[in-house]
C-alpha cells in the first residue's frame, strides 16, 4: 500500500542543497503560473469594463467577466499554456509540481518525504504571493479577485468540484510524470497536465472557478485579504489528490515495479 511508503525525511534535509533548489524552481514555477493566470483574468475583466464604458457607456458592469464564456475560455488558454511552461522549467530541478495538491500526491505515493513537502509547499505559497503583489502593482491597484462560489453553489458542492477536478489532474500526473512504465509519453507531461487543467476550467470554472491548487487560490485571497469559502479550495484538492494517488499507486503501479523517484524526474 502506498501509505507504508510515506517517508517523514530528517530535518537536515531542509538545509540541503538540491531541496532549496528545488523549493525556489517551485517558487519560480508557481510565480510564473500565477501571474499569466490571474493576469488573464484581471486583463479580461478589464477589457469588458473598457469596451462597455465606451460602447455602450456603462460603467463596472462586468465585475465578474472572467465567468463569462468567453472569459472561461480565456481562462483556460492561458492557465494551459502557463501550467504547461511552469512544469516545463521546473521539471528538471523539482519535478515541476506547482502545486500543493499535485505535492501531496507525490507525498502519498511515496515519492517525496515530508521535509521536502513542506518546504515546496512554501515555495509554492509565496510563489503565488509574491505573482498576484507583483500583478497589483504593475495595474496600477487593480483587484486580485479570490476564488468564490456563484450563486446557488453550496460550500460542499465546491469541494465535491474540486475533488473530481484534482482527481484528474493528479491521476494525470501519475500517469504521464510518475509512473515507471511510463516511457516515451513523459515528454508530452507538461502538455498533458497543462490540457487537463484547462479542460476542468472549461467544466468548472462558472461553479467555483475550478482551482484545484491551493497556492492559486491562496495568493488572491492574501493581497484582496478575502477569505470566504477558502477552506473549499485546500480540502477539495487535497482529497482529490490522495485518492487520485492511492488509486494509481494499488492499481497500477505494482509493489516490485515501485522506485523512489529522484527530483531530477518529480
Amino acid at each position: 500500500m502506498p501509505i507504508s511508503r510515506i517517508a517523514v525525511g530528517s530535518a537536515a534535509e531542509a538545509g540541503q542543497a538540491d531541496a532549496l533548489k528545488a523549493a525556489l524552481a517551485e517558487f519560480i514555477s508557481m510565480l510564473i503560473f500565477v501571474f499569466a493566470g490571474e493576469g488573464s483574468g484581471m486583463a479580461f475583466s478589464t477589457y469588458i469594463d473598457i469596451l462597455l464604458s465606451h460602447v455602450l457607456k456603462l460603467h463596472k458592469l462586468t465585475d465578474n467577466g472572467s465567468t463569462t464564456p468567453a472569459g472561461l475560455v480565456a481562462a483556460s488558454v492561458a492557465h494551459a499554456f502557463a501550467l504547461f511552461v511552469a512544469v516545463s522549467v521546473g521539471a528538471n530541478i523539482s519535478g515541476g509540481h506547482v502545486n500543493p495538491a499535485v505535492t501531496f500526491g507525490a507525498f502519498v505515493g511515496g515519492h517525496i518525504t515530508l521535509v521536502r513537502s513542506i518546504l515546496y509547499w512554501i515555495a509554492q505559497l509565496l510563489g503565488s504571493v509574491v505573482a498576484c503583489l507583483l500583478l497589483k502593482f504593475s495595474t496600477g491597484g487593480l483587484t486580485t479577485s479570490a476564488f468564490a462560489l456563484s450563486s446557488g453553489v453550496g460550500a460542499w458542492n465546491a469541494v465535491v468540484f474540486e475533488i473530481v477536478m484534482t482527481f484528474g489532474l493528479v491521476y494525470t500526473v501519475y500517469a504521464t510524470a510518475v509512473d515507471p512504465k511510463k516511457g516515451n509519453i513523459g515528454i508530452i507531461a507538461p502538455i498533458a497536465i497543462g490540457f487537463i487543467v484547462g479542460a476542468n476550467i472549461l467544466a468548472g470554472g462558472a461553479f467555483d472557478g475550478a482551482s484545484m491548487n491551493p497556492a492559486v487560490s491562496f495568493g488572491p485571497a492574501v493581497v484582496s485579504w478575502t477569505w470566504d469559502n477558502h477552506w473549499v479550495y485546500w480540502l477539495g484538492p487535497f482529497v482529490g489528490s490522495a485518492i487520485a494517488a492511492i488509486v494509481y499507486e494499488v492499481f497500477f503501479i505494482a509493489p516490485d515495479t515501485h522506485e523512489q523517484l529522484p527530483t531530477s524526474e518529480f
